[in-house]
């Protein structure tokens, strides 16, 4: 199986998209600031934009929406064709562990953040007696799962580049091997032909 391009394009394209709505969730995480009421002498946290969750969540579908392209051309490593031993299939092998880890860990920070961004402090307190704290997404998780996207984009193109070479070089090697078994077929049987031309 060779490396098809159209492929490599999109996947690398999901990838960097996602990676780009990440950081765009990181640099727009929600902000909360505790503000008095104008009805009663309470107290409540005023939050600003959600704009961060749904770059998230779109990041997280279109990372696993690139994922699965991958695999799924490859049949996921486990379902495919035997491919021959040697250096390309120990780093298919590599890199499709590793993709997987980054991969993993990309969409958990990417949900995790994206929930925890989305959830809002309800709770009231008494002006100047209670001291209310608004709970926020901290700095880096939106970070960590962008830095984590590029890697998941690098290993998985590694992976199925490598698993289409270790995959077609088997298919050249079967089929040298046939051409070799036809042609030790051919000899004897034209040795035979001059032998009858000879005798007669």
């Amino acid at each position: 199986m060779g490396i098809s391009v159209p492929i490599v394009v999109i996947s690398i394209s999901l990838h960097l998209i996602a990676f780009v709505l990440a950081v765009g969730a990181e640099r727009r995480r929600s902000t909360a600031k505790v503000v008095p009421d104008e009805y009663d002498e309470r107290t409540y946290c005023a939050y600003g934009t959600d704009a961060s969750t749904v770059y998230g969540l779109s990041a997280f579908g279109l990372l696993l929406i690139g994922q699965t392209l991958i695999h799924g051309v490859t049949k996921c490593f486990c379902f495919g064709r035997g491919m021959i031993a040697g250096k390309s299939t120990t780093f298919a092998v590599f890199f499709f562990t590793f993709s997987w880890v980054s991969f993993v860990g990309a969409e958990a920070c990417l949900i995790a953040g994206s929930a925890r961004n989305a959830y809002h402090t309800k709770y009231r307190a008494t002006f100047h007696v209670e001291h209310l704290s608004c709970t926020t997404l901290r700095k880096g998780v939106f970070a960590a799962g962008a830095a984590l996207t590029l890697l998941s984009m690098f290993a998985s193109s590694f992976y199925y580049w490598a698993h289409s070479k270790a995959d077609t070089g088997g298919w050249q090697k079967h089929r040298n091997n046939n051409n070799n078994n036809e042609g030790l077929g051919l000899a004897p049987t034209s040795n035979f032909s001059e032998n009858k031309a000879t005798e007669f």
